[in-house]
């Protein structure tokens, strides 16, 4: 069994509240979830209105298919215009 973890730092730009914020990490947190093998969640910074840390965490029976669900979640999260990836992450159990 492979377990990968990938946290990533990220920057809201255009939130101006924690209302704002939470608006898109939810949306980004159900569309990276929903049909795939994937648990995430925000873990950092929850109190900034500005800055995110998320993390994703996949688990399977081979390392390919684990990181190709993490790799998928990076790259929704690139794919948006109103969040940033500033710095990633990768653990492997």
């Amino acid at each position: 069994m492979i377990i990968g973890l990938v946290q990533c730092d990220c920057l809201l730009q255009d939130a101006h509240s924690l209302k704002e914020k939470r608006s898109v990490i939810l949306s980004i947190l159900r569309r990276a979830t929903n049909n795939h093998n994937l648990s995430a969640s925000e873990t950092g910074y929850q109190d900034k209105w500005q800055r995110t840390e998320l993390a994703f965490v996949s688990v399977g029976t081979a390392k390919v298919s684990v990181e190709r669900e993490l790799n998928r979640a990076l790259s929704f999260i690139d794919s948006r215009t109103d969040i940033e990836r500033t710095n990633t992450h990768y653990e492997w159990f």
